[in-house]
């Protein structure tokens, strides 16, 4: 790499997929505190499996008792709030296995949340997953990569400070 390419290039920080499933815009998820980005800047995705694995190698913020939700630090520094379903929170942990508790140094791909997706979808709630960078502010560059079906392998957030 020459000295300008390098010099004017950002090293791109990247989070793959919690879910496996179609990404798709934030803007998507029918519920406006996230669809404005109210918590900040991310993806949505329509799971197809009911498995939740860390997006990036990070620190677990928050599990919660739930299991309706997780929040991450990144090794690189972004605030990560991945929500399982809308309204979720009211099923009280019923269909959530939790596999990873607050405080726990995670890998890329580590399984953290296991959850029934047709016994939620059953039950009436949206299982649409959104993924939040939550310091969104923090980065000069939020790109994302929707419009398609991924796995936990996927990038589908990159950023850049």
């Amino acid at each position: 790499m020459g000295f300008f390419t390098k010099l004017f290039s950002k090293q791109m920080d990247a989070l793959c997929a919690p879910v496996a499933g179609n990404a798709v815009p934030v803007s998507q998820v029918p519920d406006p505190t996230f669809a404005e980005e109210i918590l900040g800047k991310g993806i949505a995705v329509e799971p197809t499996e009911g498995k939740v694995y860390a997006p990036c190698d990070a620190t677990v913020d928050m599990m919660f008792e739930t299991g309706h939700a997780v929040s991450l630090v990144a090794d690189f520094g972004a605030e990560v709030l991945i929500h399982v379903g809308l309204e979720t929170v009211s099923l009280k942990g019923k269909h959530f296995t939790v596999h990873a508790a607050s405080g726990d140094k995670v890998k890329k791909g580590d399984l953290l949340i296991e959850f029934d997706l047709d016994a939620i979808k059953a039950e009436g709630f949206n299982t649409i997953t959104p993924m939040l960078v939550c310091n969104s502010g923090d980065y000069s560059t939020i790109k994302t990569h929707v419009g398609k079906a991924v796995t936990n392998a996927d990038v589908v957030i990159e950023l850049a400070k």
